[in-house]
């Protein structure tokens, strides 16, 4: 894992995609054959990683977004500032909507970088991604 010294130390986002590229040989991906990894930076300066975990009742599939997002909060983590995603393809794989709202629920303008075997690297925000994203106070 690696430290930051604050939250406003500047990301690394050359580690984040080395860890996100790293934590992606260990997918469990039988059906797809392609690996996904992601690494996502907490505001307490700690990385999460996870990967996809596929199944064969595809809609249990875990993306490796989910994965990450989910060792952060089981860890005691709730904020994030950026998010790194590798994949095996030769091209770009972008977050699903399902992980794009998820990471909306913690970090609505969260920093992303995603890369792959063939393309990449491509910063984006969430916020591009997902432009409006369900909130909490729309359920009131």
């Amino acid at each position: 894992m690696n430290a930051h010294n604050s939250p406003s130390t500047s990301i690394d986002f050359e580690d984040l995609r080395r860890q996100a590229r790293e934590v992606a040989r260990r997918a469990y991906n039988p059906y797809s054959n392609v690996q996904v990894g992601a690494a996502l930076l907490g505001a307490n300066g700690q990385v999460f990683t996870g990967c996809n975990v596929e199944n064969a009742s595809y809609g249990a599939t875990l993306c490796a977004e989910r994965s990450a997002l989910a060792h952060a909060v089981s860890s005691g983590e709730q904020s994030f500032l950026a998010l790194a995603i590798w994949a095996s393809p030769q091209s770009l794989l972008m977050p699903c909507g399902i992980c794009r709202q998820m990471l909306f629920e913690f970090s609505p303008n969260l920093e992303i970088v995603i890369d792959s075997k063939g393309a990449g690297p491509k910063r984006v925000t969430l916020a591009e991604l997902l432009p409006s994203g369900v909130k909490g106070s729309d359920l009131v």
